[in-house]
């Protein structure tokens, strides 16, 4: 399976930081503020040239332009905003953070961000964490997870899954064969056996062991995930497959969850609209179309977000 990435942000051209850098200051100067502009302008221009642009308004005119868009603006608006300035990795590390700070530890999100990196893309979250915080993202992880959960994060965080593109067809049987008899072979699970192999192996090669599995048992590996797993360790696994199948698929179903019932989960939407607008936002409103029947776009629209917060979120998705 070949997964066409598609992003809803792409470099703005032509660009003239200069012209950006003032026209942000013009929207901020004075009485009132211009939100309409500024959400136009960052959305539309990617991750380096806000980094461009926020060094030429310091150049320009001795201020930092984060520190003027935060005292400008506020509420959800504001996190988005600020979000969107933040360059990538350190917007990660610092949602890691926020999830492991205080009382309780929101899985959720370690889950969503930790089980779909590469080992190459884990390697930079681990380096800039730890020059963020002075702490290994390993120690801070193990004291706020357990068990067999906190073996498969700390496992994913220690960078031992294979180069990307690795596979090896023989190895694949073998591995199938492994979950086979650490799960639905026995009785009870040897958990152990499915956080090695699904911490280990590239994302191509899960796909061939999935297939082999699939062949040797009858059933789908979710199936046997959902039969032998719960809790933390559960949602871990289900999250590695889902993004070794269909990553865009995976997102598309947390943001319908974000969303869906009462009230929203903000965080989680900012995160992933802003995290993936540069990656595969454009093959997650496809996704979504096709599970949920109706655009993303629309659905946001319809969701409890408002205002300025729902037009900037709407501006990332780039239209209908």
């Amino acid at each position: 399976m070949d997964y066409k990435p598609t992003p809803t942000v792409v470099p703005a051209a032509p660009f003239d930081v200069s012209a950006d850098a003032q026209a942000l200051r013009a929207a901020m100067k004075g009485l009132g503020t211009d939100e309409e502009e500024i959400i136009n302008l960052l959305a539309a221009r990617t991750n380096s040239q806000r980094q461009q642009i926020k060094a030429q308004f310091e150049t320009e005119f001795g201020r930092d332009l984060v520190e003027d868009l935060k005292s400008e603006l506020g509420g959800k608006l504001e996190d988005v905003i600020v979000a969107l300035m933040t360059p990538p990795v350190e917007y990660l590390c610092k949602q890691l953070h926020e999830a492991m700070a205080g009382m309780g530890t929101d899985e959720e999100t370690l889950v969503e961000i930790l089980c779909t990196k590469t080992n190459e893309e884990m390697q930079e979250i681990v380096a800039a964490y730890e020059a963020k915080y002075d702490r290994p993202l390993a120690e801070q992880m193990c004291s706020e997870t357990s068990g067999h959960f906190r073996r498969l994060l700390t496992l994913i965080v220690t960078g031992v899954r294979d180069a990307v593109g690795s596979v090896d067809a023989a190895q694949a049987r073998e591995d199938a064969e492994a979950l086979y008899a650490a799960g639905e072979a026995k009785l009870g699970t040897d958990e152990e056996v499915f956080n090695r192999i699904m911490s280990h192996s590239s994302f191509a090669q899960l796909r061939l062991i999935f297939e082999e599995y699939k062949q040797l048992s009858g059933q789908t590996i979710e199936q046997a995930i959902k039969h032998e797993m719960d809790g933390g360790l559960h949602d871990a696994m289900i999250a590695i497959v889902e993004c070794v199948q269909a990553p865009a698929a995976f997102f598309a179903n947390r943001i319908y969850h974000a969303m869906e019932g009462m009230g929203t989960n903000d965080a989680a939407l900012i995160r992933i609209i802003v995290s993936r607008s540069e990656i595969d936002l454009g093959t997650i409103k496809d996704e979504f179309e096709r599970i949920y029947d109706r655009t993303l776009y629309s659905a946001v629209v319809d969701s409890e977000t408002s205002g300025d917060y729902k037009n900037a979120l709407t501006a990332l998705l780039g239209g209908h």
